[in-house]
């Protein structure tokens, strides 16, 4: 009887949502002593099983003239049962024809190479002893890169280079399993210990990469939370798109940095339900900031967690680099570094951050409270099965997040050597996506012109800056995506504005006045537009105020630091 009604529950929406207990009772013998009369009106009152009864009964009635007894289960089900036995056996043929697997390779290649889309990836070996130096296949050829993640520098500081040797001396390369068999080392405990006290929450969890984190964490989170719905930012990272599908859980899309649009959406669902609402801090193919106050203003209204990606602003901003969150209220976190202080970073729910950006080694990780920690550490398949950190990067990324929090100088230069180089691209009239962060996308709004635009930088002019195409960003929106850092001098930044001004000139490439006579495009070029006021204030970096700071100004400071 056990297998009947669990057969029967996987078939009738009635049976599925009826206890095992009422099942049972059901299938009981009834008063006129007839089994399973019950259950068989129930199943005929369901709208489903109903109706594939009374098919069925009417195909027995039509193809058999023998008296059978009364079935103990619906015939639909029994019908199911005798097809799943009548399988047609999977033919062992050989001699036809196979699947041709490198033409379904060549196809889809063929497809990326006539949309313009397809990735080149430059030889480029980044010189420590020379930063922002690097050569390309030949060490004799050197170029300076534009467009590299480290931020800071940090990949080749001798505060992280020193540590890193004496750790690989004393424990060696890898680190030997995952975090529950041999990986956990009192390395791991410290670094987690450093950056839940970057971020002010009560735990933090490292994990091999920041997109592991993030798809771990998500995928794992709304999956446990009964019905949960996440709410994501349409610009968001691959990461967190991949983390959300793998959770299986309801997804509403709201438009970039829209607060309306999300309101609008958190309202249509009740405020007993878990949610999650899933952005960023800086955005970084754009480099727009999201409202982070204001999300978690809307979270705590409509009853949701937030999640908040600080990828590209941990070590960037803030008085100890913790990111964004920590920069709204710069002077109460310089001076009360610490949870509880009622700040923004306390209305924030779950960090996660990455040690191979402006922290200048590689990992990822999440920061929250104990609890919320503890579950992604026993559940997240990312976490439980993937190989630690070996123990000389854990150590590096451990020396970079305590000298960062310490030293503002790194960050105070490269916004500074960020202002100028916006500053002398908007003189020439060469399209910058308006921001208020670190980042300089110069659009070209094509992706073989991007590409163009980058090839000849590297070719001619010794600049690697690689074109952003299809799909990290929209078709249309191609850029070339520009990171100044503290190690870049006035030299190469004036080597740099020539360059694009020659290539410009040129080829005839759209500048700001031609993309405002077309209504505009990724924000170049908007009539009527409110300036876009960058995120560090002159007073943080302790200069003159902006109407009154010239470039050359600008460059003075930079240099000076």
């Amino acid at each position: 009887m056990e297998r009947v009604l669990n057969t029967a529950q996987k078939a009738c929406p009635f049976l599925h949502n009826a206890s095992a207990a009422t099942l049972r009772n059901l299938s009981t013998k009834s008063s006129s002593g007839t089994s399973s009369s019950r259950l068989i009106n129930k199943a005929q009152q369901c709208p489903v099983m109903g109706k594939a009864m009374a098919v069925q009964t009417s195909r027995f009635h039509t193809t058999t003239k023998v008296a059978t007894p009364t079935p103990t289960v619906p015939r639909a089900i029994a019908s199911n049962e005798s097809k799943k036995a009548a399988v047609t056996p999977v033919s062992h043929n050989t001699t036809g024809n196979k699947f041709d697997y490198e033409s379904f390779y060549n196809h889809q290649l063929e497809k990326k190479h006539k949309d313009k889309s397809y990735r080149y990836f430059n030889n480029i070996n980044r010189l420590a002893q020379k930063f922002p130096r690097a050569h390309t296949a030949r060490p004799e050829d050197e170029v300076t890169v534009w467009c590299a993640n480290d931020y800071l520098g940090m990949g080749r500081s001798p505060v992280l280079i020193e540590s890193m040797k004496r750790t690989m001396d004393r424990y060696g390369a890898g680190a030997g399993g995952t975090r529950n068999i041999a990986g956990n080392a009192d390395l791991h405990l410290r670094l987690e210990s450093e950056l839940a006290d970057l971020h002010h929450t009560e735990g933090a969890l490292v994990f091999s990469s920041c997109y592991v984190a993030n798809d771990a964490t998500l995928s794992t989170l709304a999956g446990k939370l009964p019905g949960c719905v996440i709410f994501s930012d349409n610009q968001n990272h691959a990461s967190m798109i991949q983390g959300i599908r793998h959770s299986g859980a309801q997804k509403k899309i709201f438009r970039h940095n829209d607060l309306a649009h999300l309101e609008e959406l958190l309202q249509s669902v009740d405020v007993s339900v878990p949610k999650i609402i899933a952005f960023e801090s800086v955005y970084s193919m754009c480099g727009s900031i999201g409202p982070i106050k204001e999300i978690c203003e809307l979270a705590k209204k409509y009853g949701a967690i937030t999640f908040l990606d600080e990828v590209h602003a941990v070590g960037m901003y803030g008085p100890r680099g913790a990111g964004v969150a920590e920069h709204l209220d710069f002077e109460l976190n310089a001076t009360q570094p610490h949870g509880g202080n009622g700040s923004v970073m306390d209305m924030v729910d779950i960090y996660t951050g990455t040690l191979g950006k402006a922290f200048g080694v590689v990992g990822g990780y999440i920061a929250g409270s104990a609890s919320l920690v503890d579950m992604v550490r026993s559940y997240a398949p990312g976490f439980i099965f993937t190989t630690s950190l070996p123990p000389a990067v854990v150590s590096g990324a451990m020396e970079s997040v305590k000298y960062l929090k310490r030293s503002g100088a790194e960050r105070t230069k490269q916004q500074l050597n960020t202002r100028v180089v916006k500053d002398r691209l908007a003189q020439l009239d060469i399209p910058v996506v308006p921001n208020p962060s670190h980042i300089v996308p110069v659009l070209l709004g094509d992706a073989e012109q991007a590409k163009l635009a980058s090839d000849t930088l590297l070719s001619e002019f010794g600049i690697y800056v690689q074109s952003i195409n299809y799909p990290t960003v929209a078709v249309g929106e191609e850029r070339l995506r520009i990171t100044p850092t503290p190690g870049h001098n006035e030299e190469m930044i004036d080597h740099l504005v020539e360059s694009l001004e020659k290539i410009w000139s040129r080829h005839s490439f759209k500048r700001v006045k031609q993309w405002e006579a077309e209504g505009g495009r990724a924000g170049v070029g908007i009539k009527d537009a409110s300036k876009v006021e960058p995120i560090w204030t002159d007073k943080q970096l302790r200069i003159g105020k902006v109407s009154e700071t010239s470039t050359q100004t600008l460059a003075s400071a930079a240099a000076s630091v």
